[in-house]
């Protein structure tokens, strides 16, 4: 019985293994010792504060259900955290339980229905066979406000979210559009608002949703039949939020079923609030009906953070981590990670958890080497449109051929591998790709990638063409 607690964590390791990337597991997984295994309560050892709070920030969600799949129902996770000891060379470590955010839950609603009528309204996050509709708001807790960086480059979305807040669907911010790349905090900002109305209108139910996820479940609930549900479902929640709307690109009858909840949920005075890479008048592939009624609350952009901005998110950081970096070398990962917030949080965790496991100082030296390596190997970001252009000025033609509806076959030729590598650098779904490059549907696009490989494969020339794309895609 003694190394039950680590055949248990062996196999919950086996599990985590094979779905997260190799990197994260080696650096946040391999450091791990297992304690002790009772009443189902497994104890686990890590290095410190920061590896505890980052493990609950990232993949608490994995760790507890890989738990319950090994345990078993109520199966719990509880922390040993090493801290060093001021007072003795010896480290002691300091039990935590995982995290119980219970603050920005929804309370069970009360379905009005009529009597004699179907008794449940099926909830499309939840496995069937659960009585009460709770629905959960589906909201990160670290989202907040107070960890969103206020600046030149994101004012106006951010006070237009905080007025928002403060009265739900009692603004003339309704619905609250906020665009901008990836990276930029759109997620973060969208659900600092559904954490700020919980705190404020505790009997509020508000509800963050992808729209990938809002998709597979409308596409569920047609093949059940449950349509219906599906609609009352979300007609129900106070304050909406819909995030990466753009993916609804091409998909009609998704559009169409969130055009009546968008309308139902308007005229009853709910709030909206969605977020997308680009703004309203630049969005393809959706039907003007839905796209009049984006324009018509308050449409704000996030832009890449300047320097000051950037400065103040790593000091926000390392002081909610309880660590304390030189400026100089906040001044160096701020002057060398400049795309998005992400990227540059990124790097700062990367930094600090080489500095944690190889037990080294973070000097400027070691900043430098970690940064430049972590900027060489980053991918840019590719657009649609960017890769329409690359692929256009290759073969010396406009971009605006690329929408034209002409059989000519150089141009038919271009499309298709414009089609080719907005599937293959990018995560815009088919359907995105088609309804931008040429207003064609899914079908089309795969029909195009299957002719570039095939032509790849027998035509010397055609390979040539596509190379030489790709290196200067690559640049």
């Amino acid at each position: 019985m003694n190394n039950e607690y680590r055949s248990a964590w062996e196999k919950c390791l086996n599990v985590i293994k094979d779905n997260v990337p190799s990197s994260s597991f080696k650096t946040w997984f391999e450091p791990i010792e297992p304690v002790k295994l009772e009443n189902k309560v497994l104890t686990i050892q890590v290095p410190s504060a920061f590896f505890y709070e980052y493990l609950e920030e990232q993949f608490i969600d994995i760790l507890r259900k890989t738990l319950r799949m090994v345990l078993g129902n109520g199966a719990k996770l509880e922390y040993n955290v090493v801290l060093s000891n001021k007072n003795s060379n010896e480290p002691y470590t300091v039990s935590y339980p995982t995290n119980n955010n219970n603050k920005i839950q929804n309370k069970p609603l009360t379905v009005p229905l009529k009597a004699e009528e179907k008794a449940t309204i099926k909830n499309p996050f939840i496995i069937p066979g659960i009585q009460k509709l709770q629905i959960d708001p589906q909201l990160k807790p670290d989202n907040t406000f107070e960890n969103f960086v206020e600046g030149d480059c994101n004012r106006l979305a951010r006070s237009a979210g905080y007025a928002v807040a403060q009265n739900p669907g009692g603004t003339a911010f309704n619905p609250l559009m906020i665009y901008g790349n990836s990276g930029l905090g759109k997620t973060h900002l969208s659900q600092a608002i559904g954490i700020a109305v919980k705190e404020n209108f505790p009997d509020k139910v508000v509800l963050y949703v992808n729209a990938n996820k809002f998709q597979t479940q409308f596409t569920e609930a047609t093949r059940n039949n449950n349509r219906n549900d599906f609609l009352h479902f979300y007609q129900m929640v106070d304050v909406l939020i819909l995030d990466d709307v753009h993916e609804f690109a091409g998909k009609e009858k998704t559009q169409e079923t969130f055009f009546h909840i968008f309308n139902h949920l308007h005229q009853m005075g709910k709030q909206l609030i969605l977020t997308s890479d680009k703004p309203p008048i630049e969005l393809k592939g959706m039907e003007q009906r839905l796209l009049s009624r984006f324009k018509w609350g308050l449409t704000a952009d996030l832009q890449t953070p300047d320097f000051e901005t950037r400065m103040e998110i790593l000091r926000r950081k390392i002081y909610k981590d309880g660590i304390t970096l030189s400026e100089e070398v906040l001044e160096y990962i701020a002057s060398h990670v400049t795309n998005n917030v992400r990227e540059l949080e990124g790097a700062l965790v990367s930094l600090l958890a080489q500095s944690m496991l190889n037990k080294r100082e973070i000097t400027l030296e070691l900043a430098a080497k970690l940064i430049n390596k972590l900027v060489k190997n980053s991918k840019r970001e590719l657009s649609i449109e960017y890769i329409s252009k690359v692929v256009c000025d290759y073969f010396s033609m406009p971009v605006d051929a690329l929408q034209t509806k002409t059989r000519k076959r150089e141009i038919v030729q271009a499309r298709q591998i414009a089609m080719y590598f907005s599937k293959s650098l990018t995560k815009y779904s088919l359907a995105s790709i088609g309804a931008q490059i040429g207003s064609k549907d899914h079908a089309t696009v795969l029909h195009a990638c299957k002719t570039v490989n095939n032509l790849k494969d027998t035509d010397k020339n055609f390979r040539q063409f596509v190379e030489d794309i790709e290196k200067k895609l690559k640049m």
